[in-house]
């Protein structure tokens, strides 16, 4: 394994390759000068281009150690099996062989980039293990990236679909809209298993109501009645929200419906679905919604209670969202101010989304600062 250290853009970046192959023994020809030596007889210890095993050789340096076989210790490109290669800066290591330590692991405070899936920004320790498939970190004020594991992986975000729900029908429709609902919540909730905020056909309620019944108990029946009524059908209002995510530049979230039940075609990424969380932020009105632990809407039935566990157990949250699908594992969306600085997390494939969180955000808080120029 090789470490090696680029500078782009004024960050370093730890870049961590994968060296490949064994090195092992080839078939050995006979001296050119003396034609074969056999085994047991002295021969002139005349320099070889390479020394045959089970015969002395005279100590000359060679271009390539075969196994079994004392050869100098001179500097070697590369390190063989089992064998004692001289202490030199090598550009790979072989597999099983020690090689010179390199100097060209990450400096304290550089930025640090893995292939592919790891990113952490400038840090004192490490972030957390977490449980889940995939999480990212963001800075809210700017939308920076603190840390991503997986954070482009395209996976079912489950409830966190209804961020982008609200995103669409705050966009689109008055608070004070009356929706004509056409939903049976209970129906909904015994064919599909769907959570509900109770909703009854005839039903006449506010946006507002419809948006809390959303984002607080995560009504599926809330999603489908804002979908009607904003897209007049609901595959029009999905076009809306695919495109909510393409004019925010998200190429890894596709929606399919508007409640996020499992079903193909619909993806979203750790980092795309952070960026979307912080757009909602960003929206006072739904910033307020996710925020607030119980709501009652104008109707005769009981109010309506926030499902996030963090708005109860962490002080310092802000909300956001919650979901929970078999496909989709645990998912969240966590948001937390602390000290005048807010940061997003998000978290898909969990089975622990609230100890996930809770751990990159105090990670976050207590070991980086903001990379935003305020």
């Amino acid at each position: 394994m090789l470490a090696v250290v680029v500078v782009a853009g004024g960050a370093f970046l730890l870049q961590l390759l994968s060296s490949g192959g064994d090195s092992s023994g080839n078939d050995v020809e006979s001296f050119v000068a003396s034609s074969t030596c056999v085994v047991g007889v002295d021969c002139a210890p005349t320099a070889t281009p390479k020394c045959i095993e089970g015969v002395n050789c005279a100590p000359a340096a060679t271009p390539e150690c075969i196994d079994g076989v004392d050869c100098a210790p001179a500097a070697t490109a590369e390190c063989s099996e089992g064998v004692d290669c001289a202490p030199a800066a090598t550009p790979e290591c072989a597999v099983g062989a020690d090689c010179v330590p390199s100097d060209a692991g990450p400096s304290v405070g550089s930025d640090i980039a893995l292939p592919d899936s790891e990113f952490v920004v400038a840090s004192e320790t490490a972030p957390p293990e977490i449980t889940g498939e995939a999480a990212a970190v963001i800075e809210q004020s700017c939308g920076a990236l603190l840390y991503g594991h997986n954070a482009h992986e395209r996976l079912p975000p489950a409830s966190l679909t209804k961020i982008v729900t609200a995103l669409v029908a705050e966009e689109r429709a008055d608070p004070s809209e009356i929706v004509d609902v056409q939903v049976n919540s209970a129906l909904l909730n015994a064919s599909t298993g769907s959570s509900v905020m109770g909703l009854e056909p005839g039903q006449q309620l506010s946006m507002r109501d419809l948006l809390y019944g959303l984002l607080l108990p995560s009504g599926n029946d809330a999603a489908i009645a804002i979908a009607q009524h904003v897209g007049g059908t609901e595959a029009a209002f999905v076009s809306l929200m695919n495109s909510e995510a393409q004019e925010l530049g998200l190429p890894n979230t596709h929606f399919v419906n508007p409640h996020g039940l499992d079903q193909a075609g619909l993806y979203t990424s750790a980092f795309d679905i952070a960026v979307l969380g912080r757009e909602l932020l960003a929206r006072p009105a739904l910033a307020t919604i996710v925020g607030t632990p119980t709501y009652q809407p104008a109707w005769d039935g009981p109010p309506i209670w926030n499902a996030n566990q963090l708005l109860y157990d962490y002080p310092e949250s802000l909300g956001v969202k919650t979901g929970y699908t078999a496909d989709a594992g645990q998912t969240m969306v966590a948001a937390a101010e602390r000290d005048g600085r807010t940061v997003i997390v998000s978290v898909l494939g969990a089975w622990d989304r609230y100890a996930d969180a809770v751990g990159l955000l105090e990670w976050a808080f207590a070991n980086t600062t903001s990379p935003c120029y305020e």
